[in-house]
């Protein structure tokens, strides 16, 4: 059975990139692809190992249904690049912090969450990142879980045929 593994990255691992893993376990619960789908999450940096998601990602996220509150903290790792089929960046400085650990040969792993937006969703075209919503209000939040929800929606789609072969 073929499963891919995915990796969702962002500075802190506290807000973004936990918001995106819990938004696609939820999504690949429904669509009956949980065991063929392996999902994680990372920072670059390593100021919140070993802490839950910011509390105000976890109170939007439980507003919607998502569970944040057992996931942790932990930094992004050369092994990684091994262990996940795809790292997937919140924004472009994700994206060139994980390229200066990321083997040469690797590099085609790195995407941002946004590419995969169906262009179908018109609210987020254009949008080629997820904004940090760390030292605003939450509202912030909020947009973070919709722009989480419009792509894993498309990663989904995106992976579907990998899964299926």
């Amino acid at each position: 059975m073929k499963t891919v593994s995915v990796c969702f990255v962002c500075l802190g691992n506290i807000c973004r990139s936990p918001t995106a893993e819990g938004v696609m376990r939820r999504l690949v619960e429904e669509a009956k692809l949980a065991e063929r789908v392996l999902i994680d999450s990372a920072g670059t940096g390593d100021w919140h190992i070993g802490q839950p998601p910011d509390d105000r990602a976890q109170h939007a996220a439980e507003q919607r249904g998502y569970e944040l509150a057992a996931l942790r903290g932990r930094q992004i790792a050369a092994a990684d690049f091994e262990r996940f089929d795809l790292l997937i960046a919140m924004d472009d400085k994700n994206v060139a912090a994980l390229r200066q650990i990321c083997p040469a040969e690797q590099r085609d792993k790195i995407r941002l969450l946004m590419e995969f937006v169906p262009e179908a969703d018109g609210r987020w075209s254009g949008a080629r990142e997820v904004a940090d919503p760390y030292f605003g209000g939450a509202e912030g939040f909020e947009r973070v879980l919709d722009q989480c929800e419009a792509a894993c929606r498309g990663l989904i789609a995106a992976l579907r045929p990998q899964l299926t072969t």
